[in-house]
């Protein structure tokens, strides 16, 4: 099983940026990122990764 699939936990942050500079608001105390890339609402985690097999 491929361990990087899987969401990043991040705590205690205020917001996002992602690589291309777009900042995103994180409204709870611990957000997923996006770890696979296929999330349809990026950088958040959508749990598509669970669709991609091995």
């Amino acid at each position: 099983m491929d361990v990087t699939r899987g969401p990043r936990l991040v705590r205690d942050v205020d917001f996002v940026v992602s690589p291309d500079g777009e900042t995103s608001e994180a409204t709870r105390p611990v957000v997923a990122l996006c770890t696979c890339g296929a999330t349809g609402r990026p950088p958040w985690c959508d749990a598509t990764h669970k669709l991609l097999g091995d």
